[in-house]
């Protein structure tokens, strides 16, 4: 039986430099490779991001540069939550396929692939390489985790996410509507694509945060409303100063019965 592929998952941060950890620098430094999903064929940012990364802490390490699969992410596509899961689906094979390819020819080495923010948190690397496993192929997996942008927003607006005695909730920009209507009083909002208040009833504040950990990091705090307008500009200013942009939010609701 062959050796197997030893694949360490590093979550790296939100971008700088500082928020690598001594264990994600160790692990750095037995790499044999890394691959780096490219999502813009040669114009990703983020790939330039990883590949200073590599450069710093493995530069004995070879780089190894995958197409990223296309997703299907056209609203009438996947309108309904069925459709969007099998959409999801199918980008993930396509990606393990992509992934098994180049990790069949490491057999005996570690490939490291290298997280942004930490690998529990709506990534799918994890779930993608468990895909390659079932093929098959050897592998071992350890996990390495990083600073997130949930810890990074907290931090910037001095935070407490969770009120005392209460709890947070952890969700996507799809399902902010299902919570605000389930009546959820504290949500941290990831992946979001636009923020619409306007379909949001009731009071709130809300701290954002936008491209945290970089040098283009930009934060907002107050009332949603009011602070809607200004949130979509920096985001259209994100996009066109860093080429991209990734943005979360806690939304916290206020008026009768609720905390200020």
């Amino acid at each position: 039986m062959s050796e197997p592929v030893h694949v360490s998952v590093i979550g790296i941060g939100c971008g700088s430099p500082d928020h690598l950890t001594l264990q994600a620098i160790r692990a750095l430094g037995q790499l044999d490779a890394v691959l780096l999903t490219d999502k813009r064929s040669g114009e990703d940012p983020l790939v330039h991001v990883r590949e200073q990364i590599v450069a710093e802490h493995a530069a004995q390490a070879r780089s190894v540069v995958v197409h990223d699969p296309p997703r299907e992410r056209r609203a009438d596509h996947v309108g309904d939550q069925a459709s969007y899961e099998q959409a999801v689906s199918v980008w993930h094979q396509a990606r393990a396929t992509a992934f098994a390819e180049v990790l069949a020819t490491h057999v005996g080495r570690r490939v490291g692939f290298l997280v942004w923010g930490d690998p529990a948190f709506y990534d799918s690397t994890l779930r993608i390489l468990e895909q390659v496993r079932s093929t098959g192929l050897g592998l071992t997996i350890d996990t390495i985790p990083g600073i997130s942008a949930i810890q990074l927003l907290a931090a910037r607006h001095g935070l407490v996410l969770n009120e005392i005695g209460t709890s947070i909730t952890v969700t996507t920009g799809r399902r902010l509507a299902d919570e605000v209507a389930r009546g959820t009083d504290n949500i941290l909002v990831m992946l979001n694509r636009t923020l619409d208040a306007a379909s949001i009833e009731g009071d709130w504040q809300i701290w954002w945060g936008g491209n945290l950990g970089t040098e283009h990091e930009s934060l907002l705090a107050g009332d949603l409303r009011e602070n809607t307008p200004q949130i979509e500009v920096e985001r259209d200013r994100l996009r066109t100063t860093a080429g991209w942009v990734m943005d979360l939010y806690l939304l916290r609701r206020t008026g009768p019965g609720h905390s200020p």
